[in-house]
């Protein structure tokens, strides 16, 4: 039984051995057909078959070459350094595979930087463009402000609602705006007040400084026997509001009338109204005179207004009593600086001034005694409107932002009038509206720049 079981094995061998050579003999005999075969088929799998799992691991070993055709070339490459972008890979039928070809994108131009706040000559930016106006020798812009019989602002108004006057002859408009402008202002505080005023004007610095956008540039002067700036033109509120809070320290004239006799009376001490050691004459006792020179603050602020950008509308805006005493300026001097340099004069007066009793006893003028009507009359000759006349602390809070507000939203009117050869001569203003019942506020004239020989 041992016997026929090797027998048995040994032609089963035999047999295995016979059949492999005729198999191996056939695949390399026809490779082609085969694998022709096996690719026409598409019912056959693709899969490989599975090596055993007593089978040894694949060695890495070239193909052995093909007695059809010659196995294909190899391309090359030149070395790529480390980051570039990878050599193409050779495709699967032995045909390399490059991406396709782009040109390369031309040079980029040098690149220039500006410092900041700078820029070309020939560009302008938004906001030149909006207030930019082109002007001739003579040309006269007019703010007007336009108010109905309750003293609201009329707005909407068109260029053919409006007729301007100058020396009674009509003017044809060649510029015409309602936008609202940014302002430069001129705060103009009287710290000679009785001290009483002065302190409850201390209170409303927060609103005054509220009253400006933050477009708007402000300066702040005070007067009263003197003239003093207190800050430059400034656009930031912090500045303004710490220079207020330290004048809330100034202190204004004591109430009530001079002491003119007795222990606290000025001057040397006397005996039974005689002075000591002297002879027996009676004295004669006077009030201090004080100064409070209106007129010259208000020619300080407009000569420093005058160098500000001729984009902004110019405003002083006076906060006082409305005294005027001792000024070297006149007030005819100083309406002509502010009729040349289109500068309005706008004002809050407080305390006695704001009273009706004093606005009337202020028309009459008394000697050594000033004047009490200046202001309204500064305001009405610019086109700044009527002066607010407040006593509370509420109402004088309310007219700074009235105010303000005005003087930002006016219609601005222009035209080019003749020229006037010689010497500069003044021209009076008369702004119309075609629509009853309405009120307008412009200036009265302006003094004319001769033209050149």
């Amino acid at each position: 039984m041992t016997a026929l079981k090797r027998s048995d094995v040994r032609q089963r061998g035999a047999g295995k051995a016979v059949l492999a050579l005729a198999f191996g003999l056939a695949v390399v005999a026809l490779p082609v057909p085969v694998l022709w075969a096996q690719s026409a088929s598409p019912t056959q799998s693709q899969t490989p078959p599975q090596p055993p799992s007593n089978a040894q691991p694949a060695q890495n070993l070239p193909d052995a070459p093909s007695t059809v055709q010659p196995p294909p070339a190899k391309p090359t490459f030149p070395d790529v350094p480390p980051g570039a972008a990878p050599r193409p890979q050779p495709a699967p039928n032995g045909n390399s595979q490059t991406p396709e070809q782009k040109p390369a994108p031309p040079p980029m131009p040098p690149i220039e930087t500006l410092p900041p706040g700078t820029g070309p000559r020939n560009q302008l930016n938004a906001k030149d463009e909006l207030y930019k106006i082109s002007v001739s020798t003579n040309f006269v812009q007019v703010p007007v402000m336009v108010k109905d019989s309750s003293g609201r602002r009329v707005d909407g108004l068109i260029p053919k609602d409006f007729t301007v006057l100058e020396n009674g002859k009509k003017q044809t408009l060649t510029f015409f705006s309602s936008d609202p402008l940014e302002l430069s202002v001129a705060i103009v505080l009287d710290i000679g007040m009785p001290d009483v005023d002065v302190q409850k004007v201390n209170q409303t610095y927060s609103a005054l400084v509220g009253a400006l956008s933050p477009y708007d540039e402000a300066a702040i002067y005070t007067y009263s026997s003197t003239v003093s700036q207190v800050t430059d033109f400034t656009r930031h509120p912090e500045k303004l509001t710490a220079a207020l809070n330290e004048l809330k320290d100034v202190r204004g004239r004591n109430n009530g009338p001079a002491v003119l006799s007795g222990p606290l009376a000025a001057g040397p001490p006397t005996v039974n109204g005689a002075p000591v050691g002297g002879p027996m004459i009676q004295p004669v006792n006077t009030p201090p005179r004080e100064a409070h020179v209106l007129n010259d603050a208000i020619l300080r602020a407009a000569v420093d207004l005058s160098k500000r950008e001729r984009t902004r509308r110019k405003v002083i805006f006076v906060i006082s009593d409305g005294r005027e005493l001792g000024s070297r300026a006149s007030y005819r001097d100083v309406l002509r600086v502010l009729q040349s340099r289109d500068i309005q004069v706008k004002a809050v007066v407080v305390g006695g001034g704001s009273l009706p009793v004093f606005r009337q006893v202020g028309k009459v003028h008394l000697p050594e005694q000033g004047y009490s009507d200046i202001l309204p009359r500064y305001s009405s000759a610019t086109g700044g409107g009527e002066v607010q006349h407040e006593l509370s602390r509420n109402a004088i809070e309310d007219a700074y932002a009235a105010i303000t507000s005005e003087a930002r939203n006016q219609y601005t009117l222009g035209y080019a009038p003749q020229a006037i050869t010689g010497s500069s001569a003044y021209r009076d203003i008369n702004v119309l509206v075609d629509r009853k019942g309405l009120k307008v506020y412009a200036k009265g004239g302006y003094y004319s720049t001769p033209s050149a020989r």
